[in-house]
């Protein structure tokens, strides 16, 4: 079976077609096909499908040859996440196939031994970030400024970091930076869904991990006026 893999929770617009064997036994069963990753933080929209285009012609598929799609749920800022998952859906709906979704923060996550901190930016100062141990989370996604991080992490056994938000505030984070993964790896992504394409799992409302509001505000009502 083919899968189509996105993920737009960071500056990173990651797409990839990826071959799941139904047969085959743990992750050495899905194999990336096709991967194309662009980092631009404010073009996710006009560079996914491209993205999308530039991996099936690469991997030798067409549309109708998709089984499912696996999304990157975030967490991530509020306009390039939605521009990911609302194309997920449509290819899902379009194609009548199921969509499955994973944590972004997990995929990057995803080969950890040691206690590390993964850390994507979340603009205004901020990261989203999570601690993982042997590829599990320890805890749960959260935003919070670089130096409070620190404080909550104080006394734990992390002592390396990873992610792009790891890189960009690496004067703040003590840990040891670790140079790669930067953003979610397709191939991660496919498999912590793995389990779900091949045992063909009803699909999932792709709900995103935003974590805060976003900057944009309803206006308020004016304000009455009196003589």
């Amino acid at each position: 079976m083919l899968a189509l893999v996105l993920d737009t929770a960071t500056p990173a617009i990651t797409a990839a077609v990826v071959l799941v064997d139904p047969t085959a036994s743990g992750p050495t069963g899905v194999k990336a096909l096709a991967a194309r990753s662009v980092v631009d933080a404010k073009a996710h929209g006009e560079l996914l499908a491209p993205a999308v285009s530039a991996v099936l012609a690469a991997s030798g598929a067409v549309s109708r040859d998709l089984g499912a799609v696996v999304a990157g749920l975030g967490p991530g800022p509020f306009t390039g996440l939605r521009a990911g998952l609302v194309t997920a859906a449509a290819i899902g709906q379009a194609l009548s196939i199921p969509t499955y979704g994973v944590c972004s923060l997990d995929a990057i996550g995803a080969t950890s031994r040691a206690a590390t901190l993964v850390a994507t930016d979340a603009k205004r100062k901020e990261i989203y970030w999570a601690v993982y141990r042997g590829g599990v989370a320890l805890t749960e996604p959260a935003v919070d400024r670089p130096e409070r991080v620190v404080e909550l992490l104080e006394g734990s056994e992390v002592g390396q970091a990873v992610g792009d938000g790891a890189h960009r505030y690496a004067d703040v984070l003590p840990f040891e930076l670790l140079d790669e993964p930067r953003y979610p790896p397709p191939l991660a992504l496919a498999t912590l869904a793995l389990d779900r394409v091949r045992g063909a799992a009803p699909s999932e409302v792709l709900t995103p991990l935003y974590l805060r509001r976003p900057d944009a505000a309803e206006p308020h009502a004016p304000k009455a006026v009196t003589a």
